[in-house]
């Protein structure tokens, strides 16, 4: 369903982005009922409100109403990444260099697939991660799915927007 979720974030992306959001993430699941999750946040970083989810919510709806890529019936969830955010684009491993995380790799490297540890940035597409003093380097295509720890220092830079 990945060629579907590039549809849907093809016809809202331009909408989205013009009310002051940027889309995280777009899933759809569910093989019988369909759910189509899109994640979301405000452009000036401030933590999403319920209004927020709403307002988005409406505007997808709409969107969908005039050109829908999806042929079944299905439920739209609209939501925040959290603080314990998933790490889905480039420039989230820059923008949370020096906070703990967790990246799941497709492959074994250096013998491991799962590396949990202090983000350093993205350098040339290889995400760095210092994982026990020793600076991992995974692939940005090879990422199955990266995430933040929360933390203290997470829950203070929430805080601090």
């Amino acid at each position: 369903m990945a060629g579907l979720s590039d549809r849907v974030e093809t016809r809202i992306t331009p909408t989205i982005e013009s009310m002051g959001y940027d889309i995280v993430r777009i899933q759809i699941t569910g093989s019988e009922q369909l759910v189509l999750q899109v994640m979301v946040e405000r452009h000036d970083e401030k933590q999403l409100d319920v209004e927020d989810c709403a307002s988005v919510s409406r505007a997808i709806s709409a969107l969908m109403d005039v050109d829908d890529p999806i042929d079944n019936a299905y439920t739209l969830e609209v939501s925040s990444p959290g603080l314990d955010r998933p790490l889905v684009r480039p420039e989230d491993f820059d923008r949370f260099a020096g906070y703990e995380a967790k990246v799941e790799a497709e492959r074994l490297i250096e013998g491991r697939k799962k590396f949990r540890g202090r983000l350093i940035g993205l350098e040339q597409d290889v995400v760095k991660i210092s994982v026990d003093n020793t600076v991992m380097e995974v692939p940005f295509v090879d990422i199955k799915r990266a995430k933040l720890i929360l933390t203290d220092e997470l829950i203070a830079r929430a805080e601090g927007h």
